[in-house]
Parts: C-alpha cells; sequence; structure tokens
C-alpha cells in the first residue's frame, strides 16, 4: 500500500466511524458540471438562518459545521474537473473536516445534507487500496493473459501455439525434427514474452506476475524465454495450470494469491528486519523519529520510509512526498503484529533506512 492510498483510506475510515446524536454532520457534493454558486446557494441560505441568534433549530455543532463548508467553499472559483466532497462536522466535541478536490473517484450527484452520519455515497467507488497482478498461463497449445485485481480477473488475450507434438519417427529425421521443434517453442516463448512485456508493463504497469502451465513447460518458459528483466523481478511464483484458458487464469489467480499476500507481508518484515538490525548494529544505518527522519530527509540521505499505520496520514504525507521525491520507497507498516506493534510503540511509528549515515 503507497503512502497516498493508506491516507486515503484513513480519512475515509474516519468518516465512516463518525457518528452523532443529532443531525449535526455535514456533506457536500459537488458534481463538476455545477456551478460554485449552485453549490454555495444551499449553505449560504442555512448559515444565514443558523446565524440568527433566536434561531434555535441549528444547535451550535451545525452552525460550526457550516461556517467551515462555507468557509471551505470560498476557497474555489470552479468547481474541480472531477467534482468536489466536503465533509464537516464535530461528532466527539473535536471538529472533523475532510475536503476532496481531487476525488479518487468523479462526483456524479449533488448532495447537500446534516444528519447524523456523514453521507459517503459520492465515494463509494473506493475500494482496499488495489494491487494490480499480471497472469500468464504458458502451455503447448497457447498462452493466455490476465490481470487480477480487486475486481477479480480480466481476461487480456489468448492465442495458440505452432509447435507441434513430439515426433515418434527415429534416425535423423527425428533428430531434425527436434531440433526444429526447439528452435519454434523458443520463437513461441519469445512472442509470449513479447506480449506479456506489452501487457504488462504499460503506463499502469503490475504489481506482480502469477506464472502458470502444465508441468515443465511453465520452467522451461521462465528459463528460456526472454522474459523482461522488470517482469522477472516481479514474479511471485510459478502454479501447476492445465489450460491456457480464462477458466485456467482463474485457477491461477485462486492457486497465487495466498503467495502475493505472503509476498505483501515478506516485503514489511523484511524492511523491518534490515530497520531493527541497523537499530542494533548500526548497519545499515537508519534513523527514527520524527526528527530525526526530517533531518535525513534534508541530506536526501532516506532510502525506504517506514511507517505505521497506527499514525495519522495525513501528518506524515508531507515525509512520503518527500521520500518520493528523492528517489525512496516508502513502506507502510501495520501495527497488527509483534513488530510492527513494536515499531509503533518503541519508534514512534517512523522510522527510514538510510542510504549514508549522518551525524
Amino acid at each position: 500500500m503507497s503512502l497516498a492510498e493508506y491516507e486515503l483510506h484513513e480519512r475515509l475510515d474516519r468518516l465512516s466511524s463518525a457518528s452523532a446524536d443529532r443531525d449535526i454532520l455535514v456533506t457536500l457534493a459537488v458534481p463538476p458540471q455545477e456551478s460554485i454558486g449552485e453549490a454555495r446557494q444551499p449553505v449560504e441560505t442555512d448559515y444565514a438562518e443558523a446565524s440568527q441568534l433566536d434561531d434555535q433549530s441549528f444547535p451550535e455543532p451545525l452552525t460550526d459545521a457550516l461556517e467551515t463548508v462555507r468557509s471551505e467553499l470560498n476557497e474555489y472559483d470552479t468547481i474541480p474537473e472531477d467534482g468536489l466532497a466536503i465533509y464537516a462536522g464535530a461528532p466527539d466535541g473535536d471538529l472533523i473536516t475532510a475536503v476532496f478536490d481531487d476525488p479518487p473517484v468523479p462526483v456524479e450527484e449533488s448532495i447537500y445534507d446534516h444528519a447524523n452520519e456523514f453521507d459517503l455515497a459520492p465515494l463509494e467507488g473506493v475500494t482496499e487500496p488495489e494491487s494490480t497482478h499480471g497472469l500468464l498461463v504458458v502451455e503447448r497449445g497457447g498462452a493466455a493473459l490476465g490481470v487480477l485485481d480487486d475486481d477479480g480477473v480480466e481476461p487480456i488475450e489468448r492465442f495458440d501455439s505452432t509447435v507441434p507434438g513430439k515426433s515418434s519417427a527415429g534416425g535423423q529425421s527425428a533428430a531434425r525434427f527436434e531440433r526444429d521443434r526447439d528452435r519454434q517453442k523458443r520463437e513461441f516463448f519469445d512472442e509470449v514474452a513479447d506480449r506479456a512485456e506489452r501487457a504488462f508493463l504499460g503506463d499502469d504497469p503490475v504489481d506482480g506476475l502469477l506464472l502458470g502451465g502444465t508441468t515443465g513447460t511453465v520452467e522451461t518458459f521462465q528459463e528460456d524465454a526472454e522474459l523482461d528483466h522488470r517482469l522477472e523481478d516481479r514474479v511471485v511464483g510459478e502454479f501447476a495450470v492445465e489450460y491456457a484458458t480464462q477458466q485456467g487464469l482463474r485457477q491461477l489467480a485462486e492457486k497465487g494469491q495466498d503467495a502475493i499476500d505472503e509476498r505483501d507481508r515478506d516485503a514489511v518484515r523484511g524492511a523491518l528486519e534490515r530497520f531493527f538490525e541497523g537499530v542494533r548494529d548500526d548497519e545499515p544505518p537508519v534513523a527514527y523519529g520524527r526528527e530525526a527522519v526530517d533531518d535525513a530527509l534534508e541530506y536526501d540521505a532516506v532510502e525506504t520510509l517506514l511507517l505505521s499505520t497506527a499514525l495519522e496520514g495525513e501528518a506524515l504525507q508531507e515525509f512520503g512526498d518527500r521520500t518520493e521525491s528523492q528517489g525512496g520507497d516508502t513502506v507502510v507498516v501495520p501495527d497488527d503484529f509483534p513488530d510492527g506493534n513494536r515499531f509503533a510503540d518503541a519508534f514512534d511509528g517512523v522510522g527510514a533506512l538510510l542510504r549514508f549515515p549522518i551525524d
């Protein structure tokens, strides 16, 4: 999960868990085709009414929420390209404000409401942070490519192989046949690798690659094919799949899911293990705590930033942005396992693996 995804879902979780015993939580959603004047009109009307000292229909928390939404709206001359969603209210006495002017899904309808919960329907298309994995099944008769994401398996293409079956002839003819067959098999594997590169390394490259196929074929493919090194680095595992069909792609996705989950956990555990080693042995160099990590960022020294899910995402977005701008990576560390909890408690949930030590 990237820091931006974590921060988005932290905000959504906070909004979805907010509730009050009165209708004091304000939701405003504005689609892009609506004018800023149309968006302001109902808020201004209610705020003007709420500001009247003799009007008891607007409790003070609602008045404060309306004033916040009104103030946020005044920052805009036009509605952003994908719409605008503003949430404000104090369910437990502390004001919550969330503004989505670059929403993760376009706002499709107008909503203005004050209720005991926020209306998150404008953002209901947002799911848990999504990862995408390429699916590649190779068998003697052909190959199939697809993508696995949070919506399931999406086939991309299937194509046949022209590699003949084994010959029963003997002598020189058999040897020549096998040479031709090996050549055709290598050409077929190279074609599969080329199509995989085009399918999986475009503008939105996959996070991982699952390889499936009949026994022996998938291993031979990985050994002999000129698979792009970026895809080789993303291979999660090889799995026995009988047919290069849509059903075969689904079978590969099902068999590979545990490996995907384990790889994600291993990436976090590996980063934490290196971090703890650095704390103990000064190698690799590390920094921990907000002040020390901030100093490391000043020197462009952060290779990998570690942030705990126990922290507020919005407050730490700057660290993530600065790390990314320096070519570093960010690892979000869940606090629901022992080492993750230790990282959150002992190191304030902020740490970094450094390119070089700093004083």
